[in-house]
């Protein structure tokens, strides 16, 4: 399974995809950061943001997209732009018909580290180890939308074998 992370901003969105399968090596297949210029009218933004979002959907064709759930925050200025863009990347995957899952930062700290309270560095070198690279990816938007890739896979996956299951037992007359 291939899964679309994306860590959204305005001024630095991070993307990564990765491929796998609970229970099995994690690949790394890319990871970057895109922006825009806090200079620019909102609406230009967010259209550079969509051609962004669309130019990773097109090359890496995931599976499945997983966002970071908005939270607040004490600016509200940070907290608007975040759930923004973040409305681009839902948006753009559900026109593609990609299953798209929002993760709170605390669930994704806890499937990458296995604390829900692991700070920026502790999330960056268990992706770092998680996908045998020889850097740690760099900026931390980078990071951070692998770890969501990660936790989608090993949270999403298993989650959907296990509400799929009753009903496929329903319909073999079980």
């Amino acid at each position: 399974m291939r899964v679309l992370g994306v860590d959204p901003g305005l001024t630095r969105c991070g993307f990564g995809v990765i491929d796998g399968e609970p229970g099995r090596r994690l690949a790394l297949v890319a990871t970057g950061v895109v922006g825009t210029s806090a200079a620019d009218e909102i609406g230009r933004r967010l259209l550079a943001l969509e051609e962004q979002v669309e130019r990773w959907l097109t090359d890496y064709r995931p599976d499945a997209v997983a966002v970071e759930r908005v939270f607040s925050q004490h600016n509200v200025r940070t907290v608007m732009g975040t759930a923004q863009a973040g409305a681009v990347a839902i948006v753009c995957s559900a026109r593609r018909g990609l299953p798209v899952a929002l993760h709170t930062p605390s669930e994704v700290k806890a499937a990458v580290t296995g604390s829900g309270r692991a700070g920026k560095p502790q999330v960056t070198h268990m992706v770092t180890r998680l996908l045998a690279m020889s850097d740690p990816p760099r900026p931390a938007d980078s990071a951070d939308a692998l770890a969501l890739a990660i936790c989608h896979l090993w949270r999403g996956v298993p989650h959907r074998r296990l509400t799929a299951a009753p009903a496929a037992r329903g319909t073999a007359g079980g």
